[in-house]
């Protein structure tokens, strides 16, 4: 391709709710991979955040972002798979594998799809130092002109109530929203917008427990929730103890172990990433319950850790369940809320 690979893509700072005042622009934050999408003729690519090819990983994107009627683009955006009514996250994370018959078999399976957010590029007319509400003028001409199958244009609002009704209802199909502003060219590399995280909280039985590395006592508690069947399944950790409370709360904790800790699903399962030491736990007796503050869910586990918000001793353990983790909405809700 003719031509240079773009720098790194423009980033967010993370805020607690979105920033008031005129002159801004919020969006959702899509729960997928970001990617910057480029075609010259009959080459396209598309390039990771981190400015790494991921055409051989989303080969029916490429395929898609080939049948455009424009021949010479560089769009910013988000690659997203919606499977059975939701967004999945967990299935995007499957296509980066090294066989290339299994990527073509899940392409084909669970095809990705790309929620398109911002323009650098079209044809010969370079966007990139014209203010924001100049570039989405142009997306949207090119989104209208160019409409394939799988290529979405990301809805938008200046309306900051709007964009907090979309924070308060998207529950987990969305990661959040994005706040930029309008008068703002694209900087690259730079966290130049604003990421406002959908962030909820949760009520988890503390299963068990790993003792911190090369000390005697605790390094992070392991959270669990029951299911339908009352079984006691694993769904994260929180490691953020005061360090003031890790002695008293280890003495505590050891006056708990008994097997088996999880009844369901537990940790220390087999992965690439796996040690000796962090597959070994103590699994408690389901007595102690703690809130967590979380952000998304992927496969009925809490992606990331969680922070600890409080012990709720008022908390009985069998009310923890995996009711309580705010369902992700479907596709279609999802545009009937953009459009009210």
């Amino acid at each position: 391709m003719a031509t240079p690979t773009p720098p790194a893509p423009m980033e967010a700072l993370l805020a607690a709710e979105p920033p008031d005042g005129e002159g801004w622009q919020f969006e959702p934050k899509w729960d997928g991979f970001r990617c910057i999408a480029r075609r010259e003729g009959d080459e396209v690519e598309m390039i990771s955040r981190s400015g790494k090819p991921l055409g051989r990983y989303f080969p029916e994107v490429l395929e898609m972002l080939a049948r455009v009627s424009e021949r010479r683009f560089t769009l910013d955006g988000e690659l997203i798979l919606p499977l059975a009514d939701r967004l999945d996250f967990e299935a995007l994370q499957l296509r980066l594998h090294p066989a290339e018959s299994r990527i073509r078999r899940l392409a084909s399976e669970t095809p990705a799809q790309l929620m398109l957010f911002d323009v650098l590029e079209i044809a010969r007319d370079l966007f990139e130092d014209r203010p924001l509400s100049d570039r989405r003028k142009a997306l949207e001409r090119f989104h209208k002109a160019n409409a394939v199958e799988g290529l979405h244009l990301s809805p938008m609002t200046t309306d900051r109530n709007v964009a907090l009704g979309w924070l308060a209802r998207s529950g987990g199909a969305l990661d959040g929203v994005i706040a930029k502003r309008l008068d703002q060219p694209y900087r690259f590399g730079e966290r130049a917008m604003v990421k406002v995280k959908q962030l909820r909280t949760a009520d988890c039985v503390v299963g068990g427990f790993r003792y911190a590395e090369k000390k005697h006592e605790v390094g992070s508690l392991l959270l669990g929730l029951y299911d339908e069947q009352g079984l006691l399944h694993h769904v994260g950790f929180t490691s953020a103890i005061p360090a003031r409370e890790r002695p008293a709360l280890t003495k505590k904790l050891e006056t708990l172990v008994a097997p088996p800790g999880f009844t369901g699903n537990a940790p220390g399962g087999p992965s690439r990433w796996a040690t000796e030491r962090s597959m070994a736990w103590q699994p408690l007796r389901p007595e102690l319950v703690v809130e967590v503050r979380y952000d998304q869910v992927t496969g009925r586990r809490f992606r990331h850790g969680t922070a600890l918000m409080r012990w709720r001793p008022d908390k009985a353990p069998r009310q923890c369940t995996f009711e309580q983790l705010a369902p992700e909405l479907k596709p279609s809700e999802i545009a009937e809320l953009f459009a009210a």
